[in-house]
């Protein structure tokens, strides 16, 4: 069964992959870059279970809040045209 989700996870990247090429916009590429990095830490929760090694969990975990954290990074660049606007500058757009 664990084998089947991996390969299903193996698939879902690949066509995530496919996505992110032939991705019209850039929030296309960018939701096919989120969906790779959700299913690699999937992959690493099952690999980690497969493997009897339940500190897996944990890179999983550290490698999905740093997939959130470069998706709202890359959104606010998109979003103001860099990274360094601050507070006083929301207003002006």
């Amino acid at each position: 069964m664990f084998a089947a989700a991996t390969l299903a996870l193996l698939l879902t990247i690949v066509l995530a992959l496919v996505r992110a090429a032939l991705g019209p916009t850039v929030f296309d590429r960018l939701l096919a870059t989120n969906t790779i990095g959700t299913c690699a830490v999937l992959l690493l929760a099952v690999m980690g279970f497969l493997n009897g090694r339940p500190e897996f969990l944990d890179l999983a975990l550290v490698y999905g809040l740093l997939n959130v954290i470069g998706t709202i990074a890359v959104l606010k660049y998109f979003h103001r045209a860099g990274l360094g606007a601050g507070a006083s500058e929301e207003g002006r757009l």
